[in-house]
């Protein structure tokens, strides 16, 4: 077994595919707040647009404290969760489903960078790297929050509105 693959390599590797997803998600946040029709789902959109940009800005710091350049490598996973968005978005735009949809689409990717989030977090603290796992724990926190708000948006109003029609 080749010696060069460590968990630092794994540790990098996986920087670069929630850096990446990151990216994406901040293009995509606009289109899904402008498909929203509540205009509370709409501003939850906005706020995580802002906060996925801090969650950038702390990758970009964790790749400096590893002396690597920020970049990311392409994440098939994020790009088939926001091409099903894209398709809720395409398929359910202006009908009473399409908050849920929405909302549905935004906790999958949730999901997805809560278990990046979580996996870099750990790996950093065994790796010694206190500092990194530290910003990444800030940003599996904000992430784990914003799932338990679109919980409660789906919850409040979003699901009954896609049964009700």
């Amino acid at each position: 077994m080749p010696k060069d693959k460590t968990l630092e390599v794994l540790f990098h590797d996986t920087l670069k595919d929630i850096y990446y997803a990151e990216k994406k998600i901040l293009k995509t946040l606009p289109k899904m707040a402008r498909a929203a029709q509540s205009p509370k789902l709409k501003a939850a959109f906005e706020k995580h647009r802002d906060e996925t940009e801090g969650h950038v800005e702390r990758l970009q710091q964790v790749f400096e404290l590893m002396g690597k350049r920020a970049q990311g490598k392409t994440c098939d996973a994020i790009e088939g969760i926001v091409s099903e968005g894209e398709e809720i978005i395409d398929n359910f735009k202006g009908m009473p489903a399409i908050d849920a949809g929405l909302i549905s689409s935004a906790q999958a990717v949730e999901h997805y960078e809560i278990t990046r989030y979580g996996t870099l977090k750990r790996w950093a603290e065994v790796l010694g790297m206190g500092d990194a796992a530290k910003l990444l724990g800030q940003t599996l926190a904000e992430e784990s929050k914003t799932d338990e708000a679109l919980t409660g948006l789906a919850d409040s109003f979003a699901n009954d509105m896609a049964k009700a029609a």
